[in-house]
């Protein structure tokens, strides 16, 4: 899914009619979060030294951060569109480089990284900061505190909310509505002098999140807490099927 959402930015950068690039999700959910089984299932090698431990997982994380550097560098106006709720990287990945941010009503954000014992993934320190201030970004990044539709634009990191049914369809009634009278490439224009200013922080930000991300796999602090939870997760299972 990663590499078809990366071609799919260079294609649509390329695109000469192209103003506005959305990115959504499909189904009840605009992302679940990462599966857990896969991360703790992982096949790990024999590591030789802690420097080939962290290549390891600098590798594994690079698709992320190319992803996110595309989004950075993306000429269009980046529309982020939330249908429904986000958990962990669906949460922060891309709510601090969009240009554009709706939601739909009950919609919702959980960054649960903390929980897990990560970090701030792919520079989402960073990025929420730029839109909603230092301290009300270290609370959601640092607590997983949930964080509805409404509160989002109380706080400015959203710009609009719409009803859950027909989300879609309003949100483009809504853009095609702000284009009919405008001039795509002004708007491009004011988001490229928006962003300009804030690419280095945000590089710097995905670089350093990147590094900070493998040095905690180093460490075997998420890999300890993903077991544990997935551990937590298959004794509520078994404790509801023993009430069927």
């Amino acid at each position: 899914m990663i590499q078809e959402t990366i071609d799919a930015l260079h294609t649509l950068n390329k695109h000469p009619e192209t103003t506005f690039t959305i990115i959504t999700g499909s189904g009840r959910f605009f992302s679940a979060g990462a599966d857990l089984g896969v991360l703790t299932s992982i096949s790990l090698p024999n590591f030789q030294s802690e420097a080939e431990k962290k290549l390891f997982w600098l590798r594994r994380f690079t698709i992320g951060v190319e992803l996110i550097q595309t989004m950075i560098d993306h000429s269009k106006v980046l529309v982020l569109t939330m249908n429904g709720p986000g958990v962990g990287g669906g949460a922060a990945w891309f709510q601090g480089v969009a240009d554009l941010f709706y939601m739909a009503d009950d919609a919702w954000l959980q960054v649960t990284f903390s929980e897990l014992g990560l970090v701030p993934e792919m520079g989402s320190a960073v990025g929420f900061a730029q839109q909603v201030g230092v301290r009300r970004a270290n609370e959601w990044l640092m607590f997983g505190r949930r964080v509805g539709a409404s509160e989002l634009q109380t706080a400015g990191m959203v710009n609009a909310v719409f009803p859950k049914e027909d989300f879609e369809r309003l949100v483009c009634e809504h853009l095609g509505s702000m284009l009919k009278e405008r001039d795509g490439k002004s708007l491009m224009e004011v988001k490229r002098l928006q962003s300009c200013r804030m690419r280095d922080a945000r590089m710097l930000a995905l670089y350093e999140s990147w590094h900070a991300l493998a040095e905690r796999f180093v460490e075997g602090g998420p890999l300890r807490r993903l077991e544990a939870k997935l551990s937590e997760l298959e004794v509520k299972r078994k404790t509801r099927l023993s009430k069927i």
